[in-house]
């Protein structure tokens, strides 16, 4: 499977054919459509960039070993001495 990054670096342009789409969800994205001032199939490419190219989150451990060393364990026990 392709990367997102080298499919960014292709210059050549997919189109896409969904077939069989709810009626309600087709109107919800005309509606989205209108409120963002574009049309319905720019208002589809920004709904799958929006949720296909996010870069990717995290995990927690990542997050906790990230944060920098602030103190030692007595400095936070809140118990009265």
């Amino acid at each position: 499977m392709q990367s997102l990054q080298a499919a960014k670096e292709d210059t050549v342009t997919t189109n896409l054919v969904v077939r069989n789409v709810d009626p309600a969800v087709a109107l919800a994205l005309k509606q989205a459509a209108a409120a963002h001032g574009r049309s319905a199939e720019a208002e589809h490419r920004e709904i799958l960039r929006a949720a296909l190219c996010q870069p990717s989150r995290r995990s927690f451990k990542e997050a906790l070993a990230s944060m920098p060393d602030v103190g030692t364990d007595e400095d936070f026990d809140s118990r009265p001495r």
